[in-house]
């Protein structure tokens, strides 16, 4: 009994309020408003740049996994498709149809794809950003909402250019130039260059900073506990919000006890 009355006062404690009964108000709240959340992330970009691989892989998952988007040389996305995170189906992946296809002209695709359902947008291209990204940058910004753009296969890139005794970070430079280059009518627009078949090289890290730092707070631990830990220092950021989540879940099981 005294090991448990200890544990309790260790729980009103972290909970920063000075009676029980608040403490357990502000657990429930806590508890129910992570519950609560949703974020909807949507992918897009023109077709065969890779947006279905990169929906995996933010998600954790494999191209050939049970639960993964379809991946393939031509289009497999013919309608905006929800994939659920696999262990946090408040946070969903948007693979949504390549932009400029005959079916989702640039012109009105943000009213087809009903943009307003997602809190932000991520714009994939395996190339040179062309005019149909620019144009739906565009009209993300236009309607209120982030994007960001993301340079997907550059492991494919690196190596090809390391067959010509081109080094990785010339070959990266000289992306990053192109990019810089290509979307100047943005204004500064940063890209973001990965490999979804190994996120942990190049920028897929910062891209996920960056995210983290745009989203409102509540969204932002969301997506911070639905990814695939890269790193120590990206496990430390999931540990210290999984203590967050912990102490009104313990509080409340106690309810009934204080």
């Amino acid at each position: 009994m005294a090991d448990q009355q200890d544990e309790l006062r260790a729980l009103l404690k972290d909970s920063g309020e000075p009676t029980w009964e608040r403490a357990i108000a502000k657990a429930r709240e806590m508890v129910d408003r992570l519950d609560n959340i949703t974020l909807n992330i949507a992918v897009t970009g023109e077709t065969g740049a890779g947006k279905s691989s990169f929906v995996n892989a933010i998600r954790g998952l494999q191209d050939t996994d049970e639960g993964a988007a379809p991946t393939g040389v031509t289009e497999t996305t013919m309608e905006p498709t929800m994939y659920p995170h696999p262990t946090m189906p408040n946070v969903n992946l948007w693979d949504l149809p390549g932009v400029g296809s005959p079916t989702f002209k640039a012109e009105t695709y943000m009213k087809d794809v009903k943009y307003q359902n997602y809190d932000f947008f991520i714009i994939v291209s395996a190339s040179r950003f062309k005019y149909n990204d620019m144009m739906l940058a565009k009209e993300v910004e236009k309607n209120n909402k982030k994007f960001y753009f993301v340079h997907t296969k550059t492991d494919f890139d690196v190596a090809q250019e390391e067959k010509k005794g081109v080094t990785e970070e010339a070959t990266l430079q000289k992306i990053r130039n192109q990019c810089a280059e290509n979307l100047r009518t943005l204004g500064p627009s940063p890209v973001f260059l990965i490999t979804s078949e190994n996120p942990k090289r190049f920028d897929f890290l910062e891209l996920v900073e960056n995210l983290e730092r745009d989203l409102p707070d509540h969204k932002r631990d969301a997506l911070v506990m639905s990814l695939p830990v890269y790193s120590k220092e990206f496990l430390d950021r999931k540990y210290l919000i999984f203590q967050g989540v912990v102490w009104p879940a313990i509080l409340i099981s106690y309810g009934t006890v204080v």
